[in-house]
């Protein structure tokens, strides 16, 4: 009875330390009503830079309805992939959302990321967000992608002007941003797009159903899908 008993303790002590950081991410954002649901899972591998802000969901919600930190891809290490979490701003989920390894995301204080129903991202890229960044639904990115509404660090004029403000990107439904993208402020790209590989967007792309590639991303194929 006794070694049953202290088998128990074991496997709930190591239940709780692999899974602590799910416990305590799900019980810090959200009512004990919802974080029982455990809605969104986190890999032991994330690390958590930041966690202020707020996190909202559009959605019925259910177990493991946002995975952070998991999958994996062959050319990267798993064991050693950290992704990052910096929350300052606002979440927004509209439905499922799977962030694989390595994937960082950092919000800043009245900024607001908004992920559509089944969004994805491979590994290894990122989101830095300063003022407004919005994927519509079904998105998949590839990996070491960086998408970024702002410069970071700002530019004056003569006149004491900022002249490189945030600029709010917005990605519509279905599209597909191949490895290594870069997709700037004040970015659009419209629906049932494709972004070749190593593409850099830089303003707001008019054509749905096509394929852009190039820096800057420029339309090369018209009419397509892609799934």
């Amino acid at each position: 009875m006794n070694n049953f008993i202290n088998k128990s303790i074991f496997l709930s002590k190591r239940l709780v330390k692999e899974n602590f950081k799910t416990i305590y991410f799900n019980f810090k954002y959200f009512p004990f009503s919802e974080a029982i649901m455990f809605p969104v899972l986190i890999s032991k591998n994330v690390l958590f830079n930041e966690l202020k802000g707020s996190i909202r969901f559009e959605c019925p919600l259910r177990y493991g309805l946002v995975k952070i930190g998991y999958g994996k891809v062959g050319i990267f290490d798993k064991k050693f992939s950290r992704s990052i979490l910096q929350i300052s701003g606002e979440l927004v989920f509209r439905g499922s959302a799977g962030f694989g390894q390595g994937t960082k995301i950092s919000v800043a204080k009245n900024a607001k990321v908004i992920f559509g129903n089944k969004f994805t991202i491979t590994a290894e890229s990122e989101i830095v967000c300063s003022k407004g960044i919005e994927f519509g639904t079904n998105c998949l990115l590839s990996w070491d992608i960086l998408i970024m509404d702002s410069d970071h660090h700002t530019i004056w004029n003569e006149k004491g002007s900022v002249v490189n403000p945030p600029e709010e990107i917005v990605i519509e439904d279905n599209v597909w941003v191949g490895c290594r993208g870069l997709i700037l402020k004040g970015s659009q790209i419209p629906s049932n797009s494709v972004i070749a590989a190593n593409s850099v967007v830089t303003k707001k792309l008019e054509e749905p159903n096509a394929v852009y590639a190039g820096n800057p991303a420029r339309k090369i194929k018209e009419n397509v899908t892609w799934g």
